[in-house]
């Protein structure tokens, strides 16, 4: 999956990794559960529910919006939808 309109970037890529400074240059991977600083674990399960929510949303021609609140760890980062 693919981000596009990001500002100083010309794309963000979304794929399955649990350890963001291992396997990651830029893009951004979901996890399941964040089980340390830049790791997680079930990046699988997690990329497949986010593309099941991003696919439903689009055959019913909803705006998706993706919004990163923190950078810290310790805080819990979820995706949420908007309705248009």
């Amino acid at each position: 999956m693919i981000l596009k309109n990001v500002d100083d970037r010309s794309l963000i890529l979304f794929h399955p990794a649990n350890d963001a400074k291992r396997d990651l240059e830029g893009c951004i991977a979901p996890v399941s559960y964040l089980s340390g600083i830049g790791k997680g674990i079930y990046s699988r399960d997690a990329m497949q529910k986010l593309l099941s929510l991003v696919y439903q949303a689009k055959d019913r021609k909803e705006k998706i919006l993706l919004t990163i609140t923190s950078q810290n760890h310790e805080n819990y980062r979820t995706l949420s939808k908007t309705y248009s």
